[in-house]
């Protein structure tokens, strides 16, 4: 479905990534693995077209894409949950929703693909004509992905949605990844809780210092000695006891 090829990317005389390359099949659920800085936002954001490639290319079903406008990638199905959400603050919950919609496809669905998004987060219905900046922190995320689902997403590509929300709120982003999933969206993940982005993952890729250095299953991943060292904190003394 996705394919990227050899990636540089640089901010101004500043390399961020160098030589990326990874393939994202129809229905899958990758996760990027690594720590922060190591260069995973900055690919979400070339896959999108905010930012463009030096070198290398980022193909769609075999089209490159990493020539076009960012809005041209949106309607050819690629869309991103941001880090921190980036809402309107000033606009309403429905505003903000509306706003997902822009597409001359997901215009013609915006009646369906809204009450999807009530059912999938009820609170949102509840609340459509509240001001998006005074919901809690839990609830703007999942306006942020309801804004991302109006859309009409073939592949979403979600940049930490669990950052500095309350664990038991983490727990139900997660399940919603999963839900988007299993509806048949292809998803993208970059997260920092290691753990649960790799009991969801069907693949993985870790990425250090703007390179790709591993890949495997999500699995795999977990019980990889060198990924739990350093993404989940177990040390070989303590497996070792």
């Amino acid at each position: 479905m996705l394919e990227v090829r050899e990636v540089d990317v640089f901010y101004g005389d500043l390399q961020a990534l160098w030589g990326v390359s990874l393939t994202i099949n129809q229905g899958e659920i990758v996760v990027l693995v690594g720590p922060n800085g190591a260069g995973k936002s900055t690919l979400l954001r070339t896959i999108v077209g905010l930012h463009r490639p030096a070198a290398g290319s980022v193909l769609l079903d075999g089209q490159p894409i990493h020539t076009i406008p960012a809005y041209q990638i949106v309607a050819r199905g690629i869309v991103l949950v941001p880090e921190g959400r980036r809402l309107f603050g000033s606009m309403s919950v429905l505003e903000n929703l509306e706003v997902g919609a822009f597409t001359a496809r997901a215009r013609h669905e915006k009646n369906k693909t809204l009450q999807r998004v009530f059912e999938t987060f009820p609170i949102l219905a509840e609340r459509k004509h509240q001001i998006a900046a005074t919901m809690s922190g839990g609830q703007q995320q999942m306006l942020a992905i309801g804004r991302a689902l109006m859309g009409l997403p073939r592949l979403l590509l979600f940049d930490e949605p669990s950052l500095g929300l309350a664990p038991i709120v983490v727990e139900n982003i997660f399940d919603v990844v999963q839900a988007v999933n299993q509806s048949g969206v292809t998803v993208l993940l970059v997260e920092q809780n290691v753990h649960a982005a790799l009991e969801l993952a069907h693949r993985a890729y870790i990425v250090e210092q703007g390179r790709v250095v591993g890949q495997g299953t999500g699995s795999e991943l977990l019980t990889d000695a060198n990924v739990r060292q350093a993404y989940l904190g177990y040390s070989p003394e303590a497996a070792a006891q």
